[in-house]
């Protein structure tokens, strides 16, 4: 197999594994590997050191959520990664532990409790995968699809929350200076406003006689 199968074979059989549900698979996985690539791309010719990290780069943003606190134990989930990456020879032991600190720090919330880390030379590779994956956080319909699945299907209560989630968290991502690359500056912009348009679309939806 490619090395781009054998990464989303492992994000298949780890969601399988742990129940990670659709807004934290491999959609979501494929997502994120997406925006990492146009970052990437954007930014590689104003930083050369980039060449040698684009491996690591893709690598980081398919398997990030597959040691995600919210489906399973943390340390066993990055050893299950580390594992997959060293059997595999996918990373040289340096760059694994370089992507297990990427996928260590990187989440919303790791990042407002304790900052950026230092990453050194890798700053640029983390703050990609960061960013592609805050990019990702702009898709209305995955959050309504994680919140669903935590409430039992009530799809009111998940729009009510994805809506007070993007109202105090997401819209705010470019205010609260979380995004570097003029790319991630950019592109959220629009993914503001598409995710404007999908909760108007979804209060309208909601309030329809025949669905109640």
């Amino acid at each position: 197999m490619t090395l781009l199968s054998k990464m989303l074979h492992f994000v298949l059989l780890a969601t399988k594994k742990y129940e990670i549900d659709e807004s934290h698979g491999l959609s979501h996985s494929m997502n994120v590997l997406h925006y990492a690539n146009k970052l990437y791309e954007s930014e590689v010719e104003n930083y050369p050191i980039l060449k040698n990290q684009e491996k690591l780069v893709y690598v980081s943003a398919v398997l990030h959520d597959m040691c995600d606190k919210k489906y399973m134990d943390f340390d066993e989930g990055i050893n299950e990664i580390e594992t997959f990456l060293q059997g595999e020879h996918i990373l040289d032991p340096n760059e694994v532990n370089i992507s297990k600190q990427i996928m260590a720090t990187m989440s919303y919330s790791k990042v407002k409790k304790d900052g950026f880390p230092i990453m050194g030379c890798f700053q640029k590779a983390y703050n990609i995968v960061r960013e592609a994956d805050l990019l990702s956080a702009y898709d209305f319909d995955r959050c309504m699809i994680y919140k669903m699945n935590k409430n039992g299907g009530n799809v009111e209560d998940a729009f009510s929350d994805a809506v007070l989630l993007f109202e105090n968290r997401v819209f705010k991502h470019n205010d609260d200076g979380l995004f570097f690359f003029e790319y991630s500056k950019r592109e959220s912009l629009v993914l503001h406003n598409v995710a404007l348009d999908r909760i108007s679309s979804w209060n309208k939806i909601l309030k329809i006689p025949l669905m109640r």
